[in-house]
């Protein structure tokens, strides 16, 4: 039961940046949202480490999962700004969620060396609430103005979801995500220097990226460590399409924004398409 409360705990920090931070991240470029973000959550996830084995000596799993964890953290989140710079964000966002389906997907293979026909019929049904959630009833188009960031938006699915699924199938003796983020955040760093432009971001954009980095990152990635333990990976893709609607009513709690109806029929497939990863997986 541990892992899918863990892993409850990641979608509410993911949903919860919307409401925390408004559009505060819109006035920052990918190099600088990148290294305004890693770097508090390096810094959260140090202290943190500190506090719990009481010195910083930082587990080293070898170069081929340091570089897994490079490949999952700054390639996804990278790859994700991008994608959200390149395409419109309902349909970029829609697009982004796929790597809840790769997930279902891929653990139903590893758990029955085969896709089980609810378990897919899951998956779908979760993709279609979460597009009823983020597209509100508006009418979403794929147009070829926008093919490159539809593809940086998909691809951010495989990339997060094949490092998910491989990091489930290693058997650590510690957490890696303080290495794995002190890494991404060295790198985030590095191509901020490179770009050549250092004009200080408004503070209120600061303060935006802080959150970013202390709580949707650097708390979630403890907490998707120990969901990616679940017996049932599967369930956990399942219960990831969440995130949308729990994003929408965070913001409706805090601001005061009445609620689509489109949101609780979003959240009702959801929750459907949970059951059916937990019936079938």
């Amino acid at each position: 039961m541990k892992p899918y409360l863990f892993a409850l705990g990641a979608f509410f920090c993911w949903g919860s940046l919307p409401a925390a931070t408004g559009s505060g991240l819109q006035g920052l470029r990918v190099p600088e949202l990148l290294t305004f973000s890693f770097v508090p959550a390096a810094c959260y996830l140090l202290f943190q480490h500190m506090l719990l084995h009481r010195n910083l000596r930082l587990y080293w799993p070898g170069w081929r999962v340091s570089l897994l964890g490079i490949y999952g953290l700054l390639g996804y989140h990278a790859l994700y700004y991008f994608a959200l710079d390149h395409a419109p964000l309902a349909e970029g966002a829609i697009l982004t969620t796929t790597w809840s389906f790769w997930i279902v997907v891929f653990g139903s293979f590893l758990r029955h060396r085969r896709l089980k026909l609810g378990v897919l019929g899951g998956a779908l049904l979760g993709i279609l609430g979460a597009g009823v959630v983020i597209g509100g009833g508006q009418e979403l188009q794929l147009t070829s103005e926008y093919s490159l960031g539809y593809g940086m938006a998909l691809g951010c699915g495989l990339l997060w979801s094949s490092f998910s699924v491989r990091l489930s199938r290693l058997e650590l003796p510690e957490d890696p995500m303080p290495l794995f983020t002190a890494q991404a955040a060295v790198l985030a760093v590095l191509a901020y220097g490179l770009s050549g432009d250092f004009q200080m971001p408004e503070p209120s954009s600061l303060a935006a990226a802080l959150y970013l980095g202390i709580v949707p990152l650097g708390l979630s990635f403890t907490f998707w460590h120990q969901a990616l333990k679940a017996p049932n990976l599967a369930l956990v893709g399942a219960l990831s399409y969440l995130t949308p609607p729990l994003a929408v009513l965070l913001v409706g709690l805090v601001h005061g924004v009445a609620i689509s109806p489109f949101v609780w029929s979003g959240m009702a497939l959801i929750l459907a398409a949970s059951y059916l990863c937990r019936r079938f997986g």
